[in-house]
């Protein structure tokens, strides 16, 4: 929903000290891209819009131009105009700059659908016609770690406390926590400012990793502008305390790579969960979704690991799923029904790294629920160890981009443009990456081949 002058206007008024704002659009990849502007210029972005160049949305992981995208030069980097989403005004904690969220429009203001966010928002409306409103939350897990790298690896932040340093696991671990209070409240006291609310926050399955909650939304979208920000949030403080903030999936090849789990929930007009059972069987309603979601998982996985390195997460023997399985109470399978209370019953979606867009993965995971509930999809019996491997699902990132390339499925979860767009930027991505002969070639080949 583009936002009304009032809200610029009522901002500017209660926030005398902010001088500038971030305009921030999120591309493909889950990139902010954007301007910085002043105070003065805020109410006309509210009042007629921001014109931007289309081409924004069709570049790759570095911020190059992909031609094939179609957004570049076949339509003469012609300019779009963006629009304030509504209620994504804020100030940024520590500065004296705010941020808005945008969203890109055809210049006679219909959505531009190369933008993920309207991806998702096709998504929800798809469900809202079927009587359907989707509710969730996502959780971000991510490393803290030194700026420097050591012998060309990442090493895990000191404690920003006092220096303690430390490369054990330290799951759970309490103290690590404490260690980095000084950055976790400056964190949480920016998530506070923007209207995040922020939960639990561990240390995870790495050394120097963790992984923050959300607060569950009754509005899906509001659910990935959440995790979008907090991302920027995470990095920024991080910044400011001197160390660096990691989303890559996999930074470190002895520890966990970092998840993006994505719970979500329905329920029809009355408010009921329809994935609720009512006696001790499981509603249709959820073995459907479920059934949805493992029949549409492998033509959607390059949505939930879209990069080269992203793959490097899966393994045998590690939290991240390998097969499009489900349980109950069940950290080793792909959907997890968590436990607790019935009458709050839901999936967690676990195949995704941190790394990937929320708003695609949130398209394709609604898409694939619906495609479960139409189609009446029965999921396979649930699993209560870790499953085996899955001949059907892609094992690498080229057979992720091929399925994705030829899955009507996909194109129609993110729409025509958008899975057009991002395909060509997997392509390029790729072939970039196939074509780069790293240390490890040298130090396998040099002399022995």
């Amino acid at each position: 929903m583009i936002a009304a002058i009032s809200e610029a206007e009522a901002f500017l008024a209660l926030h005398p000290h902010i001088d500038a704002f971030d305009l921030v659009l999120t591309d493909a990849n889950g990139i902010a891209r954007g301007k910085i502007i002043r105070r003065h210029e805020l109410l006309g972005l509210y009042k007629s819009g921001r014109h931007l160049p289309i081409s924004i949305l069709g570049l790759d992981i570095l911020g190059e131009d992909v031609g094939e995208t179609g957004l570049v030069w076949d339509q003469g980097d012609a300019d779009r105009r963006a629009w304030p989403i509504a209620n994504s005004l804020t100030a940024l904690y520590g500065t004296n700059r705010g941020e808005v969220l945008l969203s890109l429009h055809n210049l006679d203001d219909t959505p531009m659908m190369a933008d993920p966010r309207h991806a998702l928002a096709a998504q929800v409306q798809a469900l809202a016609d079927m009587g359907l409103t989707a509710a969730g939350a996502f959780e971000l897990e991510f490393y803290l770690l030194d700026p420097t790298l050591k012998d060309g690896q990442v090493q895990p932040a000191h404690d920003v406390l006092d220096g303690r340093g430390g490369a054990a696991t330290d799951v759970y671990s309490v103290d690590r926590l404490h260690g980095m209070l000084p950055l976790f409240d400056d964190i949480y006291a920016a998530c506070a400012l923007a209207g995040i609310k922020a939960e639990t926050m561990i240390s995870e399955y790495g050394a120097g990793q963790f992984e923050l909650t959300l607060h569950y939304r009754s509005d899906i979208l509001r659910a990935a502008d959440d995790l979008i920000r907090l991302k920027r949030i995470v990095r920024a403080q991080a910044r400011r305390h001197g160390i660096l903030a990691c989303f890559m999936a996999k930074p470190h090849a002895d520890f966990a790579g970092s998840g993006m789990h994505f719970h979500v929930s329905l329920s029809d007009p009355a408010g009921r969960n329809i994935l609720a059972e009512t006696d001790a069987q499981f509603a249709p309603e959820m073995l459907w979704a479920i059934g949805g979601l493992q029949a549409t998982m492998a033509e959607s996985m390059l949505v939930f690991a879209p990069h080269a390195n992203s793959w490097r997460r899966f393994a045998v023997g590690s939290y991240a799923p390998i097969a499009p399985t489900w349980g109950v109470n069940n950290r080793a399978v792909a959907l997890r029904v968590p436990a607790g209370d019935i009458a709050a019953r839901r999936i967690e979606h676990r195949p995704s790294g941190v790394d990937a867009n929320p708003y695609l993965v949130g398209a394709a995971v609604l898409a694939g629920i619906r495609h479960g509930l139409t189609h009446k999809i029965e999921a396979t019996a649930p699993v209560e160890t870790y499953g085996s491997a899955d001949p059907q699902m892609p094992s690498d990132w080229r057979s992720a981009i091929v399925a994705a390339e030829v899955s009507d499925f996909l194109r129609s979860a993110l729409g025509p443009e958008m899975h057009h767009a991002f395909v060509a930027i997997k392509w390029t991505e790729f072939a970039r990456v196939a074509r780069h002969v790293s240390a490890l070639d040298f130090d396998l080949y040099l002399h022995r081949v």
